[in-house]
């Protein structure tokens, strides 16, 4: 069934509204779902309105003598459409159904690095094509190989730090800097010259992309790479956006204006994201985008000092002070997640509340591995979202609270970001945490957090550590009181 490219294009405005309305919805709490859903809907028609064009190809009649028809796959092209899709389909729901929270970080990573993955191979499949526009055909191949190639392995390079398959210290190479700026400038050289070879040229135009794809692969590893621990939730917002661009140059590739839309879409969002991220972790917009961020301020993680003993408390002892306490905030981390904790955490701060005890939550940007990851765990919890504040609404507030609950948190609390010029994480925004009356630190160990850095919080004389699985000492808890 030949469709008209009118229905097409309407039908591509209609998702793309969609998804914008989609976007709209999921910057707040409240509108999530509706945002969700308005986002299912959009990807639904864009399918079903692919895979028609696809298959039974666009009659460009209604654009008059301008337009230009696209010929259909026929029935084997849907049946080579739908064996693909189904694979795909299978993998992706086992994926979603056996994974745990604590493994959507590094899951959303390696989904980022497939969008890139796709964009190199539609790019290298473009290349063989001929255009209308050469030149600028030869330029979208070239950007669309790039971003593709460097959201591919950078994403990787996310996944298996943030899976802590390699080790989450920031690579620092001899003028790494340089090198990145290097590549760069090859990269605009080689398209220049890619550019100004003539089609006949196969041998030299093929030559000349398999280099830059090489040098794009090596600069995603390398900007990632580059990266502390500490910032990964940041360079996850920026794979996001890359992947969103990637798309848009896959669209530009493939004619298809719904892909361009939905990548600029996704390419635009993230790169906000990731300013806005940058912004409340004092970390420079640009050094993000140039890799190695976070290393300049040392390299020095504080391991070796000598900070004092540790205090340990016990369940009971906790329950006490909750008693006691008029006001409690909660700061969870990435051992919350872990842990499983966010429906006991819950469950103490509706009988908190009941009491009469202030509670509320504070909210590090880059807390857990990903943004909005406790946001999403408390919502999860049915946690109010009005007691739910970010770090600065709460961070004033600190020094007259009575207990403040870190579960699970680590580089977040740590003062060694304000007080040490020497940390991986110097100049960083923390939770004041150590201001309040008494801080009860709920954590497995004395052993670092995700950037490797020691945390002077556990030694001082208003802490007290709880050491054990957060949800049952959380449990616990709850039992004395």
């Amino acid at each position: 069934m030949t469709l008209s490219l009118t229905l097409v294009q309407g039908a591509y405005i209609v998702a793309g509204l969609l998804f914008i309305l989609a976007l709209a919805g999921l910057s707040k709490h409240e509108t999530a779902r509706a945002g969700n859903r308005f986002g299912v809907v959009g990807m639904g028609i864009a399918l079903v309105i692919t895979i028609l064009a696809a298959v039974g190809g666009i009659d460009a009649a209604p654009l008059g003598a301008g337009g230009a028809d696209r010929p259909g796959s026929g029935w084997i092209g849907l049946g080579l459409i739908a064996g693909a899709m189904a694979i795909g389909a299978a993998i992706g729901i086992w994926r979603a159904r056996s994974v745990e929270m604590t493994g959507m970080p590094e899951l959303i990573a390696l989904l980022h690095s497939f969008v890139g993955l796709a964009a190199v191979l539609v790019g290298w499949n473009s290349s063989y094509e001929e255009s209308a526009y050469p030149k600028i055909h030869d330029v979208e191949v070239f950007v669309g190989v790039f971003i593709g190639a460097v959201t591919l392995t950078g994403s990787i390079v996310a996944f298996l730090k943030l899976s802590a398959r390699i080790k989450s210290a920031p690579l620092v190479l001899p003028g790494r800097h340089l090198l990145n700026l290097g590549i760069i400038v090859a990269f605009v050289l080689m398209t220049i010259a890619y550019v100004l070879q003539p089609y006949s040229a196969v041998a030299v135009r093929q030559t000349l992309l398999g280099a830059m794809t090489m040098l794009a692969l090596f600069l995603g590893w390398h900007l990632v790479a580059s990266i502390g621990g500490g910032d990964m939730p940041v360079v996850v917002s920026m794979l996001n956006s890359y992947s969103g661009w990637a798309a848009a140059a896959a669209g530009f590739l493939l004619n298809n204006d719904l892909l361009i839309i939905t990548g600029a879409l996704v390419g635009s969002s993230g790169a906000y994201l990731s300013y806005i991220m940058c912004k409340a972790m004092n970390r420079s917009f640009i050094s993000v985008i140039a890799g190695g961020f976070g290393v300049e301020a040392g390299s020095s993680a504080g391991g070796d000092a000598d900070y004092g003993e540790h205090r340990e408390v016990q369940a009971a002892g906790v329950a006490a002070l909750l008693e006691e306490a008029r006001s409690v905030v909660i700061t969870p981390g990435y051992g919350m997640a872990t842990a499983q904790a966010q429906y006991a955490v819950a469950e103490l701060t509706r009988r908190l509340r009941e009491r009469g005890v202030n509670v509320r939550f504070g909210i590090h940007p880059v807390a857990g591995r990903l943004p909005g990851h406790m946001n999403v765990l408390l919502a999860e919890a049915k946690v109010p979202y009005d007691i739910v504040l970010e770090m600065d609404e709460i961070n004033d507030d600190l020094a007259d609270t009575d207990v403040v609950l870190v579960i699970g948190a680590n580089d977040t609390v740590n003062p060694a970001a304000m007080d040490d010029p020497g940390s991986p994480i110097a100049g960083m925004p923390v939770l004041h945490v150590w201001e309040a009356r008494d801080v009860i630190v709920f954590k497995r160990s004395m052993a670092t957090g995700y950037a490797g850095v020691q945390n002077p919080l556990f030694f001082k004389e208003n802490s007290q550590m709880l050491f054990g699985d957060a949800k049952a000492k959380v449990e616990e808890i709850l039992a004395a009181l």
